[in-house]
């Protein structure tokens, strides 16, 4: 599948599987909005010369957050991009406070394309923290983003710059 046939047909897919979703916080931003922001991370970050990695991108939650499956992406988009969907989903059965010790345990043996994903997906979250969390929730989410930021470093310059750009506004106005 062309590059930009692959970006378009996953951009639309995400959009499908996440349509009624929408972000914690003020203004009921759709979900979609979050997806659009990790691919045009990912497709800065690679000069657009990476269409599997800004596909998964696009669906790096489906997995998680939706009634997709491994084998609906692998017939749908190729071996490459659900691969690299499934090495950023999380176990939805394990209780949350496990699921976010093992991404700081695991992300730094992720493969490099799935990192990218990561600190992708982790600076858009920090964009749109919602806005009805507490200072120390949000402190805690900081600080929790740096340690699994800090299993990401190494694999592309643009993507930490961004991240750390991020991470230092939000920690400043803490």
């Amino acid at each position: 599948m062309n590059g930009l046939v692959l970006v378009s047909c996953a951009a639309n897919f995400a959009a499908e599987r996440h349509k009624d979703q929408r972000r914690k916080g003020k203004g009921d931003v759709p979900y979609i909005n979050h997806l659009a922001d990790v691919a045009r991370l990912l497709t800065v970050a690679t000069k657009g010369i990476d269409a599997e990695l800004v596909a998964a991108g696009w669906l790096h939650d489906t997995v998680e957050d939706t009634a997709t499956s491994q084998d609906e992406l692998v017939s749908t988009f190729g071996v490459d991009v659900a691969s690299l969907v499934m090495e950023v989903t999380d176990d939805k059965s394990l209780p949350k406070a496990e699921r976010k010790r093992l991404q700081v345990l695991k992300t730094p043996t992720k493969t490099p394309r799935a990192k990218m994903i990561k600190l992708a997906d982790l600076t858009s979250n920090l964009r749109q923290l919602p806005d009805s969390w507490e200072a120390q929730r949000i402190h805690d989410y900081f600080e929790w983003a740096y340690q699994v930021a800090a299993g990401c470093r190494g694999v592309n310059a643009e993507l930490e710059r961004t991240f750390d750009q991020m991470a230092a506004s939000g920690k400043a106005e803490l």
